[in-house]
């Protein structure tokens, strides 16, 4: 498999089916992949209900994993896919695992609309910061995966 913008659209809803599951599961509507040419590495969820601890998003719980798990030269040569945009802590946690390529689905500033608070910084503003530059894509399919959280969170705007 060779990894196409066209494959997009079928990891971002990857991702929307994984923060379905993770809401199943009692936990926040958010969803990650980990992929190479070769296809879908890892998966990650959002835990932070069920491991009771607030740093425990889907995006961190894959980094985890893949940095336990992955050669260096694996990561680098991944695209990390969330069904949302990577918080601040994410993006830097994705940054120092070394993956340098990032495409999600809801934007930071629309979960803001729905959610309600969250921290004011996107993941572009953190990581144009890095000595090393890190591709950012997105959002690709927002309405699709902004659904989950409009059903979870309700709307901050309403």
């Amino acid at each position: 498999m060779t990894l196409e913008k066209s494959d997009y659209a079928n990891m971002i809803r990857r991702t929307i089916v994984l923060a379905e599951l993770s809401v199943k599961d009692g936990n926040h509507p958010f969803g990650a992949l980990l992929v190479t040419k070769e296809g879908i590495l890892l998966e990650g969820q959002n835990t932070v209900n069920s491991d009771k601890d607030v740093t425990r998003h889907a995006e961190l719980n894959l980094v985890s994993k893949a940095s336990r798990e992955l050669s260096v030269s694996d990561l680098s040569a991944s695209t990390l896919f969330s069904s949302t945009e990577p918080c601040a802590m994410c993006a830097a946690a994705i940054y120092w695992v070394g993956i340098r390529h990032i495409v999600f689905g809801c934007s930071s500033e629309k979960l803001e609309k729905i959610a309600g608070k969250t921290l004011r910084i996107s993941s572009r503003e953190v990581l144009a910061t890095t000595a090393d530059p890190v591709f950012i894509e997105g959002p690709i399919l927002e309405s699709e995966a902004c659904v989950s959280h409009v059903a979870y969170w309700g709307t901050a705007d309403s």
